[in-house]
């Protein structure tokens, strides 16, 4: 796969995103279930965890994941400052390599509150539970390319990988990890209106979903711009037009231009 070969991986926060990462990387091999050091705040919740993983090595000492040579930091972005307070500092010849998959959080600051480790700064979405993610990455100093190898294959396994100038992870983070809210939402209104024109609850959210996602095949298979789609099934006087007239008399491509945008600021603040 790569030079690199870690022989320890440190997981700081087993959440769902972290559960999604790490579980593909341990049934793949790239690590061994024997090598996985993971930490969590509560005593709860490493209870529970090493119930359904009773495989991993799960604590709230977080000193055995701070010992790896790759460390998944995968807490909250408020927790972050108290987080790096506890991480060592290394004095191995080789760095250690630091992942973070917090948002909005730059690589700057993660190299200030790290002094010592080379970082990754990735940006993940939701998808990735079901495989079928994105991801972007940007890379920290010292990160080479055995290095961004490893890194590139532990996305790949939860779906599509792009390396990208770290500006524009703020724009791609509202678009990819806001974007699901924002189109559960749609499914949810669209589930409403067919509840509201006549068919049961559970069979219009199904229905609604299925529609969602032959559209992005179908968009995605055939190389269709979204404006040739509608144009396909707007016939004149027909009745695809008229629901496109109302969604355009409330603002709906605005709304969403307004919300990926706003998104894209919170995600520039939380920096």
């Amino acid at each position: 796969m790569s030079g690199f070969s870690p022989t320890s991986f440190g997981v700081i926060g087993l959440g769902r995103m972290a559960q999604a990462l790490l579980f593909p990387l341990v049934e793949s091999g790239q690590v061994s279930a024997s090598s996985v050091r993971a930490a969590v705040a509560s005593a709860a919740s490493a209870d529970r965890l090493r119930q359904q993983h009773p495989h991993l090595a799960i604590s709230t000492d977080a000193a055995a994941a701070w010992g790896s040579a790759v460390v998944l930091l995968a807490v909250k972005p408020q927790q972050l400052e108290a987080v790096a307070a506890q991480a060592p500092r290394p004095d191995a010849a080789e760095p250690p390599l630091l992942i973070s998959v917090l948002a909005g959080v730059t690589l700057a600051r993660l190299q200030r509150l790290f002094p010592g480790w080379r970082v990754v700064r990735a940006v993940p979405n939701t998808p990735a539970l079901v495989r079928c993610g994105l991801t972007g990455l940007a890379w920290g100093e010292g990160v080479d390319a055995a290095q961004q190898a490893w890194v590139d294959a532990l996305f790949a396994q939860v779906g599509e990988v792009l390396h990208l100038p770290e500006p524009q992870l703020d724009a791609f983070l509202a678009l990819t990890s806001s974007g699901p809210a924002f189109v559960a939402l749609v499914a949810e209104a669209l589930a409403d209106g067919a509840v509201a024109a006549g068919l049961p609850r559970l069979q219009a959210q199904h229905l609604a979903q299925r529609t969602l996602a032959g559209t992005a095949a179908l968009l995605e298979q055939r190389q269709l711009h979204p404006g040739q789609l509608k144009d396909m099934v707007s016939s004149p006087g027909g009745t695809t037009i008229a629901g496109i007239r109302c969604l355009e008399q409330a603002g709906l491509r605005s709304a969403l231009i307004e919300a990926v945008l706003a998104a894209a600021e919170r995600s520039r603040q939380l920096a």
